[in-house]
């Protein structure tokens, strides 16, 4: 795992936009594995910088993103859907029908995930996956468990990542939802590349555990260890513990 040190939020934000937008000039119809939460934010608003000025063209990337609750309306304003718009795709001119998220609405969890699963074996994989890591070490919502989860599937919440994310629903965690639809470690793992970012202390214990911990379903983001191109970007907040 390759780790780039960054000062805080605003040169993590950079840096990672900076690999993100490599790959699409690089590569103009490649497809990007998106994140979201608060940690990508100051990366997505870096590329709508580049874009307005007219350094990157979104017209030919795929999207996929990693997560979606399961029960929130497209247009609930916490969805990820709604993220995602909100944050870069209605800044972007990425085109509307290479934008994918799992089917959040569909009450069918089998059916949601035998779909999207669909959607990343047709557009040919994942040139490039961007994640958030969680306080518990859960990428996606790929909680701790007793297992390595292999591609899309419904998750139950912990209550830790309920409560990380209640500040999305103004502090009431009744509003969060408790299930998600989640790509899987397998699927994770089949991208050609992946980019971790981490900031501040709360993340600490989950870097150490994912860079140089013991391989374990017990902290999901450990696997990374045995990607062949994963690169992490963090500050020194949350590199403080290695």
């Amino acid at each position: 795992m390759k780790i780039i040190r960054a000062n805080d939020y605003a040169d993590i934000s950079r840096k990672a936009a900076n690999i993100l937008s490599a790959q699409i000039i690089l590569k103009p119809d490649c497809v990007l594995g998106l994140a979201t939460g608060g940690t990508p934010v100051g990366a997505y608003q870096q590329l709508v910088e580049w874009y307005n000025k007219g350094d990157l063209d979104f017209s030919g990337v795929t999207t996929v993103n990693l997560d979606e609750y399961r029960g929130l309306p497209k247009d609930h304003p916490e969805s990820y859907w709604s993220f995602m718009h909100r944050h870069l795709f209605d800044h972007v001119n990425i085109n509307p029908a290479r934008i994918n998220l799992p089917d959040g609405t569909n009450p069918d969890a089998d059916a949601a995930c035998a779909q999207y699963n669909q959607i990343i074996h047709s557009v040919g994989g994942i040139d490039l996956q961007l994640l958030g890591l969680g306080p518990n070490g859960h990428i996606g919502f790929n909680e701790p468990g007793k297992a390595f989860e292999l591609e899309t599937h419904c998750v139950d919440l912990t209550e830790a990542t309920i409560e990380a994310n209640k500040r999305f629903f103004d502090g009431n965690e009744d509003l969060v939802p408790r299930q998600a639809y989640t790509m899987g470690i397998k699927t994770i793992m089949q991208a050609r590349k992946v980019l971790v970012v981490a900031n501040g202390l709360a993340k600490a214990k989950a870097v150490k555990a994912v860079v140089s911990g013991p391989v374990t379903p017990e902290c999901p983001g450990s696997i990374l260890q045995l990607h062949p191109d994963c690169t992490l970007v963090a500050d020194e907040e949350a590199l403080s513990l290695l």
